[in-house]
């Protein structure tokens, strides 16, 4: 797929319908041929002068390259106004309801010729970031993010909203003097691709004993930190503990001398829901976790003392939840995000102190979305966007798009696609949302959160295709059966079986896509 790496975790969407205006000039746009362009079928393609050698074969195929790789130039504010702007979790639905079976030809779903589709980023559980081989990869991935942000389609804080803008303002910037593709000789290509072959082959043979070393050596991390957990009906709310975070695992003690013995309690994080509640300047480092149990989501909170204890358990957290310890690389780069947020947060609350100089260049309307715009003045505007690019103005370009994107990902509502159901026995429309690693109940006329099941606690889940209905079995003895308002029940069928397909890679598997897997677990009854 033009050298997009992991092509599984994208699909095609059918475009919303645009209101025509009479007079719309200039609407024409340059358009690529990508028919001839062959496909690399390496999980990592080899590089001839920094470029994929499937698109460096002619001076065309290089600028079709150029053009993937290169981010847009922040969206001029009609093109802002003119896009569609979901107004609730129903809008959102709805565009859900648009995904494109993959198990049918694109002439069976009254595609023809010449029509409109959006190639999209479907399934949130992205595989193997390398910036060296993703040029393609990130580019789109960043673009499928910046419009997310600007047309408010997945929730931000202000500060989130003002640290995005800055970020786009400074990538915008950065792409127009930094070129974005890497240089690099054939001859090194060469050397690389035979080193990652042999790289591959001894990871095979060690990767049980290396995750071994990992635990035996990974660091671990001890505080006083105070905790509180909403369901506990105590009047005092947060109460002090000695804690330690050992592999991906919280065991909180009565004290530090009593830490040898037995924990209080241990919350194992891997699969937890992590997310931040800070305000600088109120000196308020609060850390939210939601907790897998069987009956749904527990809630834990953490308050630290202060930035830098709050950026180490912030982090260590984040890690916990996606299953890595303290000894993994992304450790440091992970505080490192979090401290430059803060600093931001920080800026913000202080701005009338070093500000910096009036940019003229910079168009607030483009930069951040048009809510914003009806709430504060550009000249209020410009000077917070200015204060949160400070913090930002020394990343290289690469490092920027990964900051946006790791800010993007680390968003309560990230990756969360929806669809309007029935549950069986319920006489109201439900929302289901649909997650890397979980679905959720939310209520549709509170908006609340009300179950949570996740993909590592379900037995089966099966589609009758005959009164269109979606039944799931979880551990526990937990069933679950709906109907889909918004869409064809195929679409839930195919994202649940893709993120349970998503779930089976693996480093040693990644250089070839079982496609006959995908097909059988996102297919249905057509699979078969």
């Amino acid at each position: 797929m033009t050298d997009i790496r992991h092509p599984e975790e994208l699909s095609l969407l059918r475009p919303i319908e645009h209101k025509k205006k009479k007079k719309d000039k200039g609407s024409a746009e340059e358009v690529y041929d990508l028919t001839q362009v062959p496909l690399s079928s390496a999980s990592k393609p080899c590089l001839y002068n920094g470029i994929p050698a499937h698109f460096a074969d002619s001076p065309q195929m290089e600028s079709v390259y150029k053009t993937l790789s290169v981010t847009q130039p922040p969206p001029s504010p009609e093109t802002l106004a003119k896009r569609y702007r979901p107004a609730s979790v129903v809008d959102k639905a709805h565009i859900h309801s648009r995904w494109l079976d993959s198990s049918r030809c694109l002439l069976q779903q009254g595609i023809q010729e010449n029509d409109k589709v959006w190639l999209r980023f479907k399934y949130f559980a992205f595989y193997e970031i390398d910036p060296k081989y993703d040029t393609v990869r990130l580019a789109q991935m960043y673009e499928q993010a910046r419009w997310a942000i600007l047309l408010e389609d997945i929730d931000c804080t202000e500060e989130e909203m003002m640290l995005f803008g800055a970020l786009q303002y400074h990538i915008s910037k950065v792409s127009l003097s930094e070129p974005q593709t890497a240089s690099s000789s054939a001859a090194m290509d060469d050397l690389e691709t035979a080193l990652q072959s042999l790289e591959v082959k001894m990871e095979g043979e060690s990767s049980s004993a290396a995750e071994m070393l990992d635990n035996l050596t990974a660091p671990e991390l001890n505080d006083y930190l105070k905790i509180f957990r909403p369901k506990k009906l105590t009047l005092n709310k947060y109460k002090q503990f000695w804690f330690k975070f050992q592999d991906t695992s919280i065991s909180y003690f009565k004290s530090k001398e009593e830490s040898i013995g037995e924990p209080i309690q241990q919350i194992h994080l891997k699969g937890c829901e992590v997310a931040p509640d800070v305000n600088v300047a109120a000196q308020k480092f609060l850390i939210k976790l939601l907790v897998p149990a069987p009956e749904g989501m527990n809630e834990v909170y953490l308050r630290c003392d202060d930035e830098q204890q709050y950026a180490r358990w912030m982090a260590a957290c984040r890690l916990g939840s996606k299953g890595k310890t303290l000894a993994d690389d992304s450790f440091q780069s992970e505080i490192q995000t979090i401290r430059s947020f803060l600093a931001m947060q920080r800026s913000g609350s202080n701005s009338h102190g070093n500000m910096p100089a009036n940019d003229e260049s910079i168009n607030t309307h483009s930069l951040v979305s048009p809510r914003y715009h009806k709430k504060y003045k550009t000249k209020q505007l410009t000077p917070r966007l200015l204060d949160a690019y400070q913090n930002v103005s020394q990343l290289s370009l690469v490092d920027a798009i990964l900051r946006y994107l790791q800010i993007w990902q680390a968003l309560p509502d990230f990756g969360i696609s929806y669809v309007v159901v029935r549950f069986k026995g319920s006489r109201k429309d439900e929302v289901l949302g649909i997650a890397p690693n979980r679905l959720i109940r939310i209520d549709l006329s509170v908006g609340d959160v009300v179950k949570t099941w996740r993909y590592n606690n379900m037995k089966q889940w099966n589609v009758n295709w005959d009164i269109r209905q979606v039944a799931i079995e979880f551990e526990g003895n937990i069933n679950i059966a709906f109907s889909c308002v918004t869409t064809d029940c195929k679409v839930v069928h195919e994202f649940i079986g893709g993120y349970i397909f998503m779930s089976t890679r693996s480093r040693e598997k990644s250089n070839t896509l079982n496609e006959e897997l995908f097909h059988k677990l996102t297919g249905g009854h057509e699979a078969l």
